[in-house]
């Protein structure tokens, strides 16, 4: 069977393992390394799909599971003839599980081997994703690239903690894998998780790479550790990951992270930063950051 996504290898380099390469999807080719701008509520805050074509020339936008099922709904989004339509976007869409979202709820969400039982964030009712419910959600969506269900785990965790976590991701994968029914449409990537343990990151990759889905992401971390941390488990990951399908690291977006992701040899990253700092005042130039609150901006009329 035809699948949806398919990665093309340009050059690597020798050195570092950094490398360019294109990922074919049903919505065009992405040109990597990329960064996603992040539209939760399937809009990029303050962007118009002009914009971000225009101006910002994106090539892919990230929108959000767990946001989207809560409000407006899925069904709604699918009737509206999916994301593509629904936010007038027609390039390529990635969308995540919602395990993220889940799992930052704390004591609003319990987690079982059939999957997460939480309180919406909205008004407190009662909500249950398990793998299968995500996928139907996720094709509901209809975005090019979709995301396995996976549980984050928190920083610092424990060992034990950490294990049991990486192998119900593990199992949660293969079940999402077998309620996958648009493989034409739609590629599933898998999340490689395992905390900041090499032998779990090294066990996760394998067990996931024996599913051959069609890209690897890596989850997990930048979540609140410290950069020599960070750094270590990406630069030991990466080169677990399939070198002819795309990798993606989750959730960075800060230009040094950018960076040295892309040193690293991943293809694809995400994070809502940029937004964010932009509705609170601050701009990321080439000459680094701007805040134009900043009572020294007050007369000044120039471009940021």
């Amino acid at each position: 069977m035809k699948q949806a996504i398919t990665y093309e290898l340009l050059h690597e380099c020798k050195q570092t393992g950094a490398r360019r390469g294109v990922i074919h999807t049903p919505h065009g080719d992405i040109q990597t390394p990329i960064f996603m701008p992040v539209g939760t509520q399937a809009t990029v805050k303050s962007l118009t799909p002009e914009e971000l074509k225009e101006e910002v020339e994106a090539q892919i936008i990230l929108s959000n599971t767990y946001h989207l099922y809560l409000r407006p709904g899925s069904k709604i989004v699918k009737e509206a003839g999916g994301l593509h339509n629904f936010m007038r976007w027609d390039r390529p869409i990635l969308t995540d599980s919602g395990g993220f979202q889940v799992f930052s709820l704390g004591d609003l969400r319990t987690i079982s081997e059939e999957g997460v039982t939480f309180k919406s964030h909205l008004d407190g009712s009662k909500h249950v994703f398990t793998p299968e419910s995500v996928m139907e959600t996720e094709e509901d969506l209809g975005a090019d690239i979709i995301m396995a269900f996976d549980e984050c785990c928190p920083y610092p965790s424990t060992y034990e903690y950490t294990k049991n976590s990486m192998e119900r991701t593990t199992r949660w994968a293969k079940r999402c894998k077998e309620a996958h029914t648009t493989t034409d449409k739609q590629g599933l990537f898998g999340i490689i998780q395992g905390g900041f343990y090499k032998d779990l990151r090294e066990q996760s990759a394998k067990e996931l790479i024996e599913l051959d889905l069609p890209g690897y992401a890596i989850g997990g971390i930048s979540v609140g550790e410290p950069k020599e941390e960070f750094l270590d488990i990406l630069r030991y990951t990466t080169p677990l990951m399939p070198k002819d399908k795309p990798r993606y690291l989750m959730g960075v977006g800060t230009p040094d992270y950018l960076i040295e992701a892309a040193k690293a040899g991943i293809d694809m990253c995400d994070c809502v930063l940029p937004t964010r700092i932009a509705r609170n005042g601050t701009a990321m130039t080439s000459k680094g950051k701007v805040v134009v609150r900043n009572a020294t901006y007050e007369k000044d009329f120039r471009p940021p």
